[in-house]
């Protein structure tokens, strides 16, 4: 860190429309370090002799073109939970710490699952076409209560996934990096590798995980081939981890019943995507974790971390950059 304040240059969008084009609360450390403004075409110039760097613009990949021009810095805090857009190898092999957003997220996200779940079962979606024709037309429904739901990921998000559907009587089981048999949460975790030898056993198949080698395409051919008929996935983690050519052929051809897609492998989700011709799909655009006030609750954890960070202290949600999560007794797998 400089000898006078330390430099944080703060990357926004280049949009001065965007509804989140400047992060709330930055007079709150102004007295204490130099704020830079900058976006995507100025950080080649913005981040040289910078300490830190905040990514307000949390899916952009300037930083990389950016980084031979990064000459100063230590500390990295990206606005969001995932940092699968932001790492990569020189950033990888630096001294750099990178800290991110888990925790903000965590129960708007689980909500929007047992949204789903609940959606799906009570048929909210035919409910909704049957409207449009002015259509009385009654049904049975499934129940929620037993049904069985496999979690990919036993990170916050995961945890905060199960117990909210073990609240509504569905019996949870993770999947992660590690097999326990005794977890506070998910009772059981089976190894993340065998998911063909699991699916099978499982109403609702949530993907939670964050996206890694070992995640991307995780959810392909082989495991849709093994879920039981009819089930349902949702996918709130990233949209790599699913083989989205393989989903719509489960989709079209069974056995997969319905799916509830918050995230895809290429975003917006382009017009030509057969995934918009299903009917037994829900669509919805990457906002599952995104409640009022959310940008206002990243802007706050920043503060509170660029705080210490100005301290000297611990930071809060330090990323393991081999790994490509926040680490520890509830770390993403």
């Amino acid at each position: 860190m400089s000898e006078s304040r330390p430099v944080i240059t703060v990357l926004r969008p280049s949009d001065p429309d965007s509804p989140a084009y400047e992060p709330p609360g930055l007079d709150q450390i102004s007295d204490r370090a130099e704020i830079r403004l900058t976006d995507a075409e100025h950080i080649v110039d913005d981040i040289a002799g910078a300490d830190a760097l905040f990514l307000w613009d949390f899916f952009s990949g300037a930083l990389q073109e950016a980084w031979s021009a990064a000459d100063r810095l230590t500390w990295i805090h990206v606005a969001a939970a995932g940092v699968d857009k932001l790492l990569f190898d020189e950033l990888n092999d630096s001294d750099v710490t990178v800290t991110n957003a888990q925790g903000i997220f965590d129960r708007p996200i689980a909500e929007w699952v047992l949204g789903a779940v609940l959606a799906h079962a009570k048929d909210f979606g035919g409910n909704y076409r049957l409207k449009t024709t002015k259509t009385w037309d009654h049904r049975e429904t499934k129940r929620a209560q037993g049904a069985r739901a496999m979690v990919i990921g036993t990170g916050a998000i995961g945890r905060e996934i199960a117990r909210l559907l073990s609240a509504v009587g569905i019996e949870v089981t993770g999947a992660g990096r590690t097999e326990r048999d005794e977890d506070q949460d998910f009772g059981v975790v089976v190894p993340s590798a065998t998911l063909e030898e699991h699916f099978g056993d499982y109403d609702i198949i949530v993907n939670a995980a964050p996206l890694t080698p070992a995640t991307t395409h995780l959810i392909g051919p082989t495991t849709l081939a093994a879920v039981k008929t009819g089930a349902h996935l949702i996918n709130i983690g990233r949209g790599a981890s699913v083989n989205e050519d393989a989903l719509i052929t489960a989709l079209r051809e069974g056995p997969l019943g319905y799916a509830s897609l918050d995230v895809f492998e290429q975003e917006p989700l382009p017009q030509d995507s057969e995934l918009w011709e299903l009917d037994n799909v829900m669509i919805a655009a990457h906002m599952s974790g995104d409640v009022h006030g959310w940008r206002d609750s990243l802007a706050e954890l920043f503060i509170d971390n660029a705080q210490r960070w100005l301290d000297g202290r611990d930071l809060l949600n330090v990323v393991d950059k081999d790994k490509g999560y926040v680490p520890g007794k509830r770390s993403a797998s």
